[in-house]
């Protein structure tokens, strides 16, 4: 099996990642202002955005290549990206994937700053959504 590593992506390589989501015809896009982490291999295999939002992050854009899905790769990422975060971080999914994320310490339901509340109100009236959060590790 390939190694893969797990980085945050330079300022000027961002379009490298909007490449990888256009790809693979995923609607995901890398948000400039945003913390932007890859997996990759020989190439992008993996990635999501870290934005700074008022009283935490939001994690959006978690992709990972279908070819290479069921290995660990997107759990590993997460850990990379929220890896010394010590505010919560939030994120927006399909109910489907709650599980998923619950096994990565994420918590349903979350108390929302008000701007995140009216984000996730928005986004739900076109598609099932909700909200998870990771609470900031302590020690």
């Amino acid at each position: 099996m390939t190694d893969t590593r797990y980085a945050l992506l330079d300022d000027l390589s961002w379009p490298l990642l909007n490449k990888f989501y256009r790809a693979h015809q995923s609607p995901m896009k890398a948000v400039r202002e945003a913390q932007l982490w890859v997996a990759r291999r020989d190439e992008i295999v993996g990635a999501l955005c870290l934005r700074h939002v008022s009283g935490g992050h939001w994690l959006t854009g978690l992709f990972v290549d279908p070819a290479c899905r069921e290995q660990g790769i997107a759990a590993q990422l997460i850990d990379a990206a929220v890896s010394g975060v010590e505010e919560p971080v939030w994120l927006f999914c399909h109910p489907d994937l709650r599980g998923f994320y619950e096994r990565r310490g994420f918590s349903f339901d979350p108390e929302l700053p008000q701007a995140m509340a009216e984000r996730l109100s928005r986004y739900a009236r076109s598609k099932p959504m909700i909200a998870m959060e990771l609470a900031p590790r302590l020690g």
